[in-house]
């Protein structure tokens, strides 16, 4: 069973250290190694008996202990997915019923839509969609009589919009609907939507949680026990549950959260600066740009700042020469690892984006090191 921690009184870096951690054992390592049992030893007792473990898809001393880390972190009791997907997958199925109202991020992640769309409906399910920036105006006009579940992506990904949590789950509440929050791209030290009257905070924590660009892991935060149920009901039943090795990782890598995002963000700020004042680059997004539009709402609701930044180039050609103009920028899609990454998000055809538009991940590489290379890449562009 994990160890009790409070939080009261530490810091972030200790939060993450130390949160989900097992008592130390003489002779052991400090972070234990995975259960890879499917099955476990039950001799004459019932199955369950006094607690024990009987199969892994149910649990498992390696799922607890991640799980424990994660309640830990976002304020509330947690469920471990194999995925971010899983994770909406089950946020969506465990709510919303048919003939009942789903509203949705138009700007979100773009397969969150498809799913609703191309499944939900099909379960007699009515979904809407609505800009993070509309969210709450439109609920204050009444635009979306009836919903069920109301979905958040703050800063909403890829354009990095945000929303008033609090304000939304007060007007959700008050037409006798449910909030969850999309917390991928803040992370549980940037933003806590639990204590901001969220009902659900899901995150894909094969990003910046985890890390190290290497797995595939979600999880799902509630703080209400019957909610709780029906989503682990959900995830036992249908085997939507990560492996032990993918979850020992995660939770190994959530010691290192604080200063990776720090690095992150300081890497971010340095960007969204140079970007900003390059003329081939237009609409640069980093909240906590004093000039951004949400920098207002980001500074008052979220706790730390981000290492993602979004800004468009010209065209798709402009962006190639940027990478190709690159030592230390890597094209490739999801956000949150180590590495700088660029992702043209218009190649996916899944958001309403430019075709010069570019989700910037920034990884922990020395800032002046990496503000040098992209000062450098920045000539390509114009060159060419």
């Amino acid at each position: 069973m994990s160890g009790e921690m409070s939080s009261d009184g530490y810091g972030d870096g200790t939060r993450v250290v130390r949160s989900g951690s097992t008592p130390p054992i003489p002779g052991m390592p400090l972070h234990h190694g995975p259960v890879f049992a499917a099955t476990f030893h039950l001799g004459d007792a019932e199955p369950g008996a006094d607690g024990a473990d009987v199969y892994a898809r149910y649990d498992n001393p390696t799922l607890r202990d991640f799980e424990f880390s994660l309640g830990g972190l976002d304020g509330g009791r947690s469920l471990a997915f194999a995925s971010g997907m899983a994770a909406m997958t089950a946020a969506f199925y465990s709510v919303v019923s048919t003939g009942q109202r789903l509203l949705i991020p138009a700007d979100g992640y773009f397969t969150g839509r498809l799913l609703a769309d191309a499944h939900l409906r099909r379960f007699g399910v009515q979904m809407a969609s609505v800009a993070t920036a509309d969210v709450e105006q439109r609920l204050r006009a009444g635009d979306f009589p009836g919903a069920r579940l109301i979905l958040v992506e703050t800063p909403s990904n890829p354009g990095l919009d945000v929303c008033d949590i609090a304000a939304v789950a007060e007007l959700a509440h008050r037409q006798g609907a449910l909030l969850a929050v999309d917390n991928t791209t803040a992370t549980p030290l940037g933003q806590r939507p639990l204590a901001l009257g969220a009902d659900m905070v899901l995150a894909s924590d094969t990003k910046a949680l985890s890390g190290h660009s290497d797995l595939l892991m979600g999880h799902v935060s509630v703080r209400d026990d019957e909610l709780l149920a029906r989503i682990k009901g959900w995830r036992n039943h249908t085997g939507a549950v990560p492996g032990p090795f993918e979850t020992w990782l995660a939770h190994r890598s959530i010691g290192t959260l604080d200063l990776r995002l720090a690095r992150q963000a300081e890497n971010a700020a340095a960007l969204a600066d140079l970007l900003a004042g390059a003329p081939q680059v237009t609409n640069v997004r980093w909240p906590w740009r004093t000039d951004d539009p949400s920098y207002p709402l980001a500074s008052r609701q979220m706790l730390r700042p981000m290492g993602v930044v979004s800004a468009s180039f010209p065209s798709a050609d402009a962006v190639r020469r940027l990478l190709a103009g690159s030592e230390l920028l890597t094209a490739a899609t999801s956000f949150g690892g180590l590495h700088t990454t660029v992702d043209r998000r218009a190649q996916f055809g899944g958001d309403s984006v430019a075709e010069g538009f570019v989700r910037i991940s920034c990884g922990c590489e020395d800032t002046i090191d990496l503000v040098r290379d992209v000062t450098s890449a920045l000539r390509a562009v114009v060159g060419g």
